[in-house]
């Protein structure tokens, strides 16, 4: 149920549910279990999570209880999938959010201004990968400093030095999934010294 988040949500809360609505009904588990025919153990483990639901055991459980199945399985709610994009601003590049969840990695589309050059190494934990979707973005990372363009892509552990911005081309348009803990990821990147062969070759 990993892949279905929302599923595994709502079937975590059949367990207190259950619970709820039996003694809100003042009906002990010796009492269930003499209407459904489902013993008192199944019942507690399924009270406390300890037994997977079933449409065998809910069925009954539901009559004896006279409630809806509903109100013991409630479908997983489905939001809005549409993000409204609220950007925001931070040294001159613009900053859009693009996941909704609290939780990691989280996904940006950063706007880079032709303006932005000027390397400002830092470090800080986590790991970042970047897609560059328009324009020509440079990364310099430890000993590395390298060109990239729209299509490329690197992923880098953000507590050695970095910096990424315009390549003084034009502006760029990046994607960026950054998480503050992960696995350790390598960078897709060329030496310095092939960075500058490139740079020849397009000037050729």
């Amino acid at each position: 149920m990993e892949s279905f988040p929302a599923i595994a949500a709502t079937l975590e809360q059949i367990s207190p549910r259950l619970r709820r609505l039996r003694e809100k009904k003042n009906i002990s588990l010796a009492e269930l279990s003499a209407t459904t025919g489902i013993s008192k153990s199944t019942l507690s483990r399924l009270e406390s999570g300890q037994r997977k639901p079933s449409l065998e055991l809910l069925l009954p459980i539901a009559a004896a209880l006279a409630v809806p199945l509903d109100e013991i399985v409630a479908a997983p709610q489905i939001i809005d999938p549409r993000m409204p994009q609220e950007p925001s601003r931070s040294n001159g590049r613009v900053i859009v959010p693009l996941s909704r969840s609290q939780g990691e990695p989280k996904a940006f589309k950063l706007i880079i201004p032709a303006t932005e050059t000027e390397p400002v190494p830092r470090t800080h934990a986590g790991y970042e990968w970047l897609y560059v979707l328009s324009g020509s973005l440079r990364l310099i990372l430890g000993d590395y400093d390298v060109i990239l363009g729209p299509g490329e892509v690197a992923e880098f552990d953000t507590q050695h030095s970095h910096w990424f911005g315009s390549s003084g081309r034009g502006p760029v348009e990046v994607l960026s999934l950054f998480g503050k803990q992960g696995e350790r990821i390598h960078v897709r990147a060329r030496s310095k010294q092939a960075a500058l062969d490139q740079h020849a070759k397009r000037d050729t």
